[in-house]
């Protein structure tokens, strides 16, 4: 019960942050965003511990949504060029800069060792980012 209660009141958290986006006209992400340190930051609220695929669950899909349906796809397809080269290049960077610092921190480990380290990481350190 103690789980429904909390994520009821992130759920109300949520619609709060989002018609005060709307009114000032601020990306909903950054509302979100914002919201959450605020949260995060105020004393005397107890630690609250979820499933990390809860959030992804519940949060995620309607977020993508409403990202979808506001989303210029002319002016996606016309600049998909250059958002595939920095998408592409952000991966390719990250997985070289992981392997060299994976090869810093342990010598011993093999180049092609580091490498696929940094070809596994680097995909999942991007979603990580945040979105500018």
């Amino acid at each position: 019960m103690e789980i429904f209660k909390t994520l009821l009141g992130l759920l109300a958290a949520c619609v709060v942050l989002a018609l005060a986006a709307r009114r000032l006209q601020i990306p909903l992400a950054v509302a979100l965003l914002l919201g959450g340190m605020a949260l995060a930051l105020i004393p005397g609220l107890p630690n609250v511990t979820l499933d990390p695929q809860l959030p992804l669950v519940l949060f995620l899909p309607p977020l993508l949504q409403a990202s979808a349906y506001r989303t210029d796809w002319p002016a996606f397809r016309f600049n998909l060029r250059p958002i595939l080269f920095l998408a592409l290049g952000a991966v390719l960077f990250t997985a070289a800069a992981v392997a060299a610092t994976a090869k810093l921190l342990v010598p011993d480990l093999p180049l092609a060792a580091a490498v696929a380290l940094g070809a596994f990481v680097a995909p999942r350190m991007r979603s990580l980012l945040p979105r500018l």
